[in-house]
């Protein structure tokens, strides 16, 4: 018998929060896992040139709680 995603959703969201918490953790640990493919070097690149600029305080750092503000706002224009 193959359950469907409606019928596991229902039961996940029947589960405690903590139930809940530990099989969303599981579902995000098995996504990761398939994306473990090797990166191309212009992405290691890329990478690097961020972390570079963050280190030098070549790029802006924008506070969390400014970033969510934003964010909502943007939202609530929608």
């Amino acid at each position: 018998m193959t359950a469907t995603f409606d019928t596991v959703l229902q039961n996940a969201l029947l589960l405690p929060v903590e139930d809940r918490s530990r099989i969303a953790s599981r579902l995000i640990e098995s996504e990761d896992a398939a994306d473990d493919a090797e990166l191309s070097p212009a992405w290691c690149a890329e990478i690097d040139r961020r972390i570079e600029a963050a280190r030098s305080g070549a790029s802006r750092r924008i506070p969390h709680a400014e970033v969510m503000a934003d964010a909502r706002h943007l939202l609530a224009q929608l």
